[in-house]
């Protein structure tokens, strides 16, 4: 399936900042993380363009070429988050090499992820995730068919549903929360805990973001929203996802739970 582009990405979320005044304050501070995203993305592109590719994503992680780029990335985040944020920021900035690459090394393989704080996980994820895009792209060994609620590329939670026009139908597919994978998953079953009832499944959709719904599950309370690109198709879903705040506040509010938060924990 294809990727959508960091381009994709900005130019939409530029666009849903003039439309959505009440996700303004979140869709700047994302732009801010997503330009920097792209610009890693294409440094690391032009780094590791004569390497050879791999076959085991959890092998992958380089920390030479990243590492030297962390302090860059924690910076920006201080000159455009939140307060809080902004000083977890500095705190971590002032933190050692070694601690870093911990920290790093953590969110890469899915280990002891409970003992991080939300601002740690939030300042590794948004940092490996176009490390982690460039080397689920250039893997040898991709998934051909697959209908797992985890990535299959990297074990990660998805962060956004999709559904794509299929022959009289709708299709759905998920978004990894890390490296971006699109992977095909049924539409009527909860990706948490297996349920297929209809009647235990709830959708609920806003009149502000009729193209994004909530797929909520009533028997374990978790939920992922789902970004219909057969209404919206210039839709980029996990922007889309991160800018319908009227539906996480309906979620919240009748006790479910985010199946895997997006990059900025809304």
């Amino acid at each position: 399936m294809n990727r959508f582009t960091w381009d994709q990405r900005i130019t939409r979320a530029e666009e849903l900042a003039e439309i959505s005044p009440f996700a303004c304050e979140v869709i700047d501070f994302y732009l801010v993380v997503a330009r920097f995203q792209k610009a890693l993305y294409g440094y690391v592109r032009q780094v590791e363009r004569k390497s050879s590719p791999g076959n085991s994503f959890r092998d992958a992680l380089d920390l030479t070429i990243l590492l030297p780029r962390f302090s860059g990335f924690l910076n920006t985040i201080r000159d455009a988050a939140p307060a809080m944020l902004a000083e977890c920021a500095k705190q971590l900035s002032g933190e050692s090499e070694q601690r870093w690459e911990e920290l790093l090394c953590a969110v890469w393989r899915g280990t002891d992820l409970e003992n991080l704080l939300h601002a740690e996980a939030f300042f590794a994820r948004g940092f490996l995730q176009p490390y982690a895009e460039f080397v689920a792209e250039r893997l040898t060994n991709h998934p051909l068919h697959t209908e797992t609620a985890v990535c299959p590329i990297c074990n990660s939670e998805p962060v956004v549903g999709v559904l794509r026009e299929e022959q009289l139908g709708a299709r759905r597919s998920f978004i990894c929360s890390l490296c971006a994978y699109e992977w095909s998953f049924p539409r009527t079953v909860c990706p948490g805990c297996g349920e297929d009832r209809n009647d235990a499944l709830a959708v609920f959709t806003s009149e502000n973001f009729e193209h994004v719904r909530v797929d909520a599950c009533d028997t374990c309370k978790c939920y992922i929203k789902t970004v219909d690109l057969t209404r919206n198709g210039l839709a980029v879903p996990v922007v889309d996802e991160l800018a319908s705040i009227p539906l996480t506040l309906w979620a919240r509010e009748h006790g479910y739970i985010k199946l895997q938060s997006n990059l900025l924990a809304v």
